[in-house]
């Protein structure tokens, strides 16, 4: 079996990746750590590993062409790390013509699937008598290079039409590998491989009828991988109009038309021609827009959450807006989301775990439509639970609510917002309340109260109407007499009238 050398300065670092290799089974039969330069010398020259993982901040600028002579003598693969993502350790890890380059913190299956397609090229290629410990078919072809890939080249103007292909589970790429291998091509297209797509770089002829017959070819290349293989494909043709570009500057372009998986999902073939031109959004919603997701959350309006989000995020062709923007647009709408869950005490419950599951779908799952799937769900899911809490609770709303109208119902400007306000509930959520407890509406409610504190100074004062339609909350006399003899069948002054001559006989009698 194949060994393998583990470079850091970590020793966290280079014990997690020890661990991986042996809770998963990944088959190396020597493991061999290096904690500094001498070390990593050392093991390279005692033991000759198969695959060197090496950490580049470690390596200073005085033990650079030492390694890089180790590395062309004893032909490892090599695979790099680094905490920095700049252009000058891309070019480095050109340099010792590494396989991959994983960014820190890198994740667990990357490091899994990296170690494990190496493993098995290894042994392979023994069993076969090939030697592939230099990247070989992986790290160049006839005439292309990974560092064309990377690296402009102002003097290498060919014709080429790129083909990238990536699936939605990455670490099936291997099997797609080898499916792309042995694919019976008319022309042969150079494969090279990274960590999240493989890239298929093919000699042609600029004009329609190439890209034409390309993108024909994509289907069929999709059509027989998905009748084989359950993990789902997306295609990029690209062919610049361009052709003064370097492999390198088409193969950025072609990169972003692979974002366009986003907005279409896997199973497709997207054929580009020049740049992606993103369309700019606002990624913040309006104060127009809060307000309508506060009233919908409240309101428990499910078919209105639906349809905004659909029309919002539905995309049936471009120009398409740029999906960071979108992923932004989203975490502002789950802003106003996380505001409902405070507003009725869910943040820190069992629900805020699903909250952040939500929050981390939008920052990374790959496919618009399952992000918006998830959030409605997430948001079915605590309309739920607040219902479910209003059905216990509800009462008591109703009778905050009343005390606090019972005090207030004399200022004539006394509106359902203020209502609302006071017991912390949208208008239109706390008027449906009121009519599902009580049976009547707000305006009626707030009608009733003014006109029975008016049956009162009517009959028991005697105040003139227009001071007793203002101490009850009605700002206009005229209007206060027609609803009080919609109510009670008589004018006010005809109401105190039979108040007096019923008491007057009760005198009599006495």
């Amino acid at each position: 079996m194949p060994s393998i050398m583990i470079a850091d300065r970590d020793p966290n670092e280079r014990s997690g990746i020890s661990w991986l290799l042996n809770s998963w089974q990944i088959p190396y039969d020597h493991v061999y750590k290096a904690g500094t330069m001498e070390d990593v010398f050392q093991v390279l020259e005692d033991h000759v590993p198969d695959v060197i993982c090496i950490e580049l901040d470690m390596v200073a600028r005085s033990n650079w062409e030492r390694l890089k002579l180790l590395v062309e003598q004893f032909r490892p693969i090599v695979l790099v790390m680094t905490a920095e993502a700049t252009f000058e350790k891309a070019m480095l890890a050109i340099e010792l013509r590494a396989r991959d380059l994983w960014l820190k913190p890198q994740t667990p299956e990357v490091i899994r699937r990296v170690l494990t397609r190496c493993s098995q090229e290894i042994v392979e290629a023994r069993n076969g008598g090939r030697d592939v410990r230099v990247a070989g078919s992986w790290s160049e072809g006839e005439g292309v290079t990974y560092r064309e890939l990377f690296v402009p080249d102002s003097q290498n103007h060919r014709e080429q039409t790129l083909l990238l292909a990536q699936l939605e589970e990455t670490r099936h790429h291997p099997a797609l590998l080898t499916f792309l291998q042995e694919f019976p091509f008319r022309q042969k297209p150079v494969l090279l491989p990274l960590a999240d797509v493989i890239v298929g770089v093919f000699d042609t002829q600029q004009g329609k009828e190439s890209l034409a017959s390309m993108q024909q070819l994509a289907r069929r290349i999709l059509i027989e991988w998905e009748a084989k293989h359950d993990s789902p494909l997306f295609l990029v043709v690209y062919e610049a109009q361009d052709q003064q570009k370097s492999l390198s500057e088409k193969y950025q372009d072609a990169s972003q038309a692979l974002q366009i998986r986003f907005f279409t999902g896997y199973r497709q073939v997207s054929v580009a021609e020049n740049v992606i031109n993103w369309k700019t959004i606002d990624p913040f919603l309006t104060p127009a827009e809060q307000r309508a997701w506060v009233d919908m959350l409240h309101e428990g309006d499910r078919d209105g959450l639906k349809q905004w989000m659909y029309t919002q995020f539905s995309y049936q062709k471009g120009p398409y807006p740029e999906p960071g923007l979108l992923r932004i647009r989203l975490t502002s709408i789950l802003a106003q989301v996380r505001r409902y869950m405070k507003s009725h005490g869910l943040d820190g419950t069992n629900v805020e775990d699903g909250y952040h599951r939500v929050f981390e779908i939008i920052l990374y799952a790959p496919i618009l439509y399952r992000i918006i799937q998830e959030l409605l769900l997430f948001i079915y899911k605590l309309m739920d639970v607040v219902q479910r809490q209003r059905g216990a609770a509800g009462i008591d709303v109703i009778e905050l609510a009343l005390r606090f109208m019972e005090g207030s119902y004399s200022d004539p400007s006394l509106r359902l917002e203020d209502v609302a306000g006071y017991v912390d509930r949208s208008p239109a959520y706390f008027s449906t309340l009121v009519s599902s407890s009580l049976g009547i509406t707000f305006r009626q409610l707030l009608t009733n109260m003014r006109l029975k504190e008016a049956e009162q100074l009517i009959a028991e004062t005697s105040l003139s109407i227009h001071e007793v339609a203002e101490r009850s909350g009605f700002a206009n006399a005229n209007y206060f007499s027609k609803v009080f003899k919609e109510k009670l069948g008589t004018t006010p002054r005809m109401y105190r009238n039979q108040k007096k001559g019923v008491e007057s006989k009760k005198n009599t009698y006495l």
